[in-house]
């Protein structure tokens, strides 16, 4: 009987020492924490983009709030492909967990390299305030995504904007009483999607409502201040009395056309003297000249919540998960896009 209790203990203990460990390891894992911060290598198209610019200080701000998790290093590209690839290359030679880029080109060929780039090194990338021309590259790695600005929605709202100025003020705005919007268009680069959904769906929005448009001119000016108050300046000179509106790609944009205008007195204390000028990004210089009633209206994508899904969507990237993975966001019909809304502006009193 002696025997037969002692064979039983053991027998016992060797089914609670399996147990024991099996629980051990269990909670083992579930409180493992990154033993350092995740780093991103964050390449921006130009770091003086003032969009771009609010971006990164959302991310910065996350960063601050989470430094034992997630580290952000920014990367100019000075509006050149090149230097972002070159700096791209570098990145990949270090030792980032994370590529976040916004690339300056979008054609297939440079958004084929980056991810074949990345899928080489086996670096999770996500593509974001970019509309690629094609996302198949971008399906060829299953830890490559793009978070992606709703290019046609903000081209609609702005149109909307411009549909509601004319039908409130229409006997101010058209000036030469033809029934017609003659505008001037102020657009991004010329290689861009989000530049032709902009200024497609802006202008067929006014259509749409039933106005008419004439277009005086446009002129790429790649997102640039400068640019467009040069070429604003000398659109003035020779269609000053013409121009009843000037639509602008983004907002950097429209405040160098308003530069121009007032060189030359209009959208200054003179009401008479007023050209409407439309942007799109909501930045807050041109929420400022919009509260002064100098610049007539602007749509804007949150960059907070532009950062807060790069963030999100990328920390699950790095450990493997599913993208979306506890977000309320969605892929759309390429499956590999979430697409980030925007919203009009509504003038502080």
């Amino acid at each position: 009987m002696k025997i037969l209790k002692k064979i039983l203990s053991f027998i016992i203990i060797l089914a609670i020492i399996p147990t024991y460990n099996l629980k051990t390891a269990l909670y083992a894992n579930a409180q493992v924490l990154p033993e350092k911060p995740v780093k991103v290598a964050t390449l921006l198209f130009a770091l003086d983009d003032p969009y771009i610019s609010l971006v990164r200080n959302s991310l910065e701000e996350i960063q601050n709030k989470s430094k034992d998790s997630i580290s952000f290093t920014f990367l100019d590209g000075r509006r050149n492909q090149g230097i972002q690839n070159a700096l791209l290359d570098s990145a990949l030679q270090s030792d980032y967990d994370l590529l976040l880029i916004n690339l300056v080109s979008l054609d297939r060929n440079t958004v084929e390299s980056v991810i074949r780039k990345a899928k080489q090194r086996n670096i999770p990338v996500i593509l974001f305030n970019t509309v690629p021309f094609d996302t198949e590259p971008i399906k060829s790695y299953n830890r490559a995504l793009v978070v992606s600005t709703n290019a046609d929605q903000s081209g609609i709202l702005q149109g909307n904007l411009i549909v509601k100025e004319w039908n409130s003020d229409k006997k101010t705005m058209d000036r030469n009483g033809d029934n017609v919007l003659q505008y001037f268009m102020l657009k991004g680069p010329n290689n861009s999607t989000v530049t032709n959904a902009r200024s497609t769906y802006s202008i067929s929005t006014i259509n749409d409502a039933g106005i008419k448009t004439q277009e005086i001119l446009s002129k790429f000016c790649y997102w640039d201040e400068i640019c467009a108050k040069d070429s604003t300046e000398l659109l003035f000179l020779r269609y000053g009395d013409k121009i009843e509106a000037i639509i602008s790609n983004n907002d950097a944009m429209a405040i160098g056309a308003i530069e121009a205008l007032q060189k030359y007195g209009y959208n200054k204390e003179d009401k008479s003297k007023y050209i409407p000028v439309f942007g799109i990004d909501g930045i807050p210089a041109a929420k400022d000249l919009i509260n002064k009633g100098v610049m007539t209206g602007t749509v804007f994508q949150d960059p907070n919540q532009t950062a807060e899904a790069l963030y999100s969507i990328g920390m699950n990237l790095v450990s493997n998960k599913n993208p979306l993975e506890n977000t309320n966001y969605k892929f759309d019909e390429t499956g590999v896009t979430i697409q980030m809304p925007y919203q009009e502006y509504t003038p502080q009193k």
